[in-house]
């Protein structure tokens, strides 16, 4: 079995793998202050709670836009799996060529969602992941990673708003039923969710327009349910497309 560790800006994915099949799939905080052992005994808290077997764990994969946290957690796949984790990154085989003018500027997780899309639509393809930053990452039809574009995440963008207007009180992210509110905080979840829909929308309009293919729409990351709902082109959304990618990846750079 593998286990696929996905290492972003706010949060650590873990996916557990029979074969093709993700069975599991549980989350940490990315947290710089915790120690190896405090997460060694999270994912073995986690996987005992799923009854998963340690000792069938034989393989890992990590992806990480965080470098402090890649080596703790290659570390707890040696400790843990006795295993050396693949860690996607310059030299790693992805089936997929990157157009980028540094490869090595693209971020682990924007090629494996890459990766995953494309293998899913086999066709052009965007990839919107909202996460602490929202990616939009485009594929052609030959399955080559073009490039994309990052904008501040939704959660990110809204701090920033409470924080610097002082009258302005917090609200949780959802849409209002209506677009025009009618009182400040309807008011501020329209401009917050209605807003950032209406960006995704312009930005994929661009995106079609600039490459001249037909791209199906993929979407993934905590907020994409949201955004996804209140948009008309988003066809698709996959939670766990980041930990899909992870396993093709892993497959194309199994150890011998």
């Amino acid at each position: 079995m593998l286990l696929a560790i996905d290492i972003g800006n706010t949060n650590i994915s873990f996916g557990v793998f029979d074969t093709t099949d993700l069975i599991h799939h549980f989350r940490a905080e990315s947290s710089r202050t915790r120690t190896i052992d405090e997460y060694c005994v999270f994912v073995e808290q986690m996987l005992a709670l799923l009854n998963v077997e340690r000792r069938a764990l034989n393989a890992a994969i990590i992806a990480s836009v965080v470098p402090t946290l890649t080596e703790p957690m290659s570390s707890l796949a040696r400790r843990m799996f006795a295993c050396e984790p693949v860690v996607v990154g310059p030299g790693t085989r992805t089936g997929m060529p990157i157009l980028y003018d540094n490869p090595r500027d693209v971020g682990a997780d924007r090629i494996v969602n890459a990766v995953a899309a494309y293998d899913i639509v086999r066709a052009g393809v965007v990839v919107v992941d909202f996460g602490t930053a929202t990616t939009f990452d485009c594929v052609s039809p030959k399955g080559e990673y073009l490039g994309g574009a990052i904008v501040p995440g939704i959660q990110i963008s809204a701090e920033a708003l409470f924080a610097r207007a002082a009258k302005l009180p917090r609200v949780d992210l959802t849409a209002p039923a209506k677009v025009i509110g009618r009182n400040t905080p309807h008011a501020m979840q329209s401009g917050i969710t209605y807003g950032y829909a209406s960006l995704v929308e312009g930005m994929i309009e661009r995106i079609r327009n600039e490459v001249g293919f037909p791209c199906a729409i993929l979407a993934t990351g905590g907020l994409a349910p949201l955004i996804a709902k209140l948009t008309s082109c988003i066809e698709h959304v996959d939670d766990s497309l980041a930990l899909r990618g992870m396993r093709i990846v892993y497959e194309r750079n199994r150890p011998t």
